[in-house]
């Protein structure tokens, strides 16, 4: 994968300084308001997948194995 959780940091700060330029038009902060909602909605996303897999590592690290079949993503026993 090629995006990281740090560089969606690092987009969210840039797409900060755009809506921070004083030398924006009215055109242009409507522009670059509708972009940032579009960047937090995708953020949004990104974050709770990422949250997910936070807490099927943590179950996974609290009780072992025995949660793999719940968790396919993380992978399933096999006998």
């Amino acid at each position: 994968m090629k995006n990281k959780l740090h560089d969606l940091n690092n987009h969210l700060f840039a797409q900060l300084e755009r809506l921070a330029d004083e030398d924006l038009d009215a055109d242009a902060i409507a522009r670059e308001v509708k972009r940032a909602g579009a960047i937090l909605d995708l953020s949004d996303q990104v974050l709770s997948i990422a949250n997910t897999g936070l807490k099927a590592a943590k179950l996974f690290a609290e009780h072992g194995e025995a949660v793999l079949p719940h968790l396919p993503q993380i992978g399933s026993k096999t006998e």
